[in-house]
């Protein structure tokens, strides 16, 4: 099942995407919800970030190859940081350019949607804690992150968490390709395969240090290829059975 938030005439919507149409939901995706019969065309309404987290805890440094192309030593457990709910914004929405940085990436990420209050829970439990995944894109301050100690200023500007274009629910998340591409041109590619610590693993570890909320998201780190974006810049997070999150730097 492919979840959206969406607009329609200005009014917010929440939908199950079904080929080329969206069928509105009456009620939460964390709940029971009724489809109703109202449907829309794409060209009827603006999609919106597919949930609104009350926190992302993002992983650093979660594939080898990663790791390996920065020269550091994999890590024992997840090395994890938080972005702000203000940084969300969702498909075709700008990335600010802040003016205190010189130089802004992108990174390509899996997104894991939380369905309900974790904490503590079971490895062996975990898929009941999962709505779906989505498209992250974990824009950097790359310059204010080699700066300071920790990573709070470079990773929490406006803008800097785009999320979507949907939650999908339904597939396996340990096996997907994952790619970037800035202005058309491939710059990330590879599989979540590659990833040091596994969803369940990584769902385990942070519930056991903050409660996860309803809609929160876990981002699961960043392939190699990491690079700067541009004012004017076109940058795309494509991530197989999920689809492509597309925004532009202003």
């Amino acid at each position: 099942m492919r979840y959206v938030r969406f607009l329609y005439r200005g009014e917010e919507k929440k939908g199950r995407w079904e080929g080329k149409k969206i069928k509105e939901i009456e009620g939460d995706f964390w709940e029971e919800f009724k489809i109703s019969n109202n449907e829309y065309n794409f060209d009827e309404i603006i999609l919106l970030a597919p949930c609104q987290p009350s926190k992302i805890v993002a992983v650093g440094l979660n594939y080898r190859k990663h790791a390996e192309e920065l020269e550091m030593e994999i890590p024992e457990n997840p090395i994890i940081f938080i972005k702000p709910p203000t940084a969300v914004i969702g498909p075709e929405e700008e990335i600010i350019y802040p003016r205190m940085s010189k130089r802004i990436d992108y990174e390509a990420e899996l997104g894991v949607v939380i369905k309900k209050q974790a904490f503590h829970i079971d490895s062996k439990k975990v898929k009941e804690y999962i709505l779906g995944y989505t498209c992250f894109n974990d824009v950097t301050a790359r310059d204010l992150q080699q700066k300071d100690i920790q990573w709070t200023r470079a990773k929490a500007f406006n803008t800097f968490a785009p999320i979507g274009p949907c939650i999908v629910s339904g597939i396996n998340p340990d096996d997907l390709k994952i790619e970037s591409y800035l202005n058309g041109e491939k710059k990330q590619s590879s599989r979540t395969s590659d990833c040091i610590f596994k969803i369940e693993e990584l769902v385990c570890f942070i519930s056991s240090v903050m409660m996860l909320l309803p809609g929160d998201v876990i981002a699961t780190g960043t392939p190699p290829g990491i690079g700067p974006m541009h004012p004017g810049d076109m940058i795309e997070v494509v991530i197989e059975n999920i689809g492509t999150l597309r925004n532009r730097v202003k």
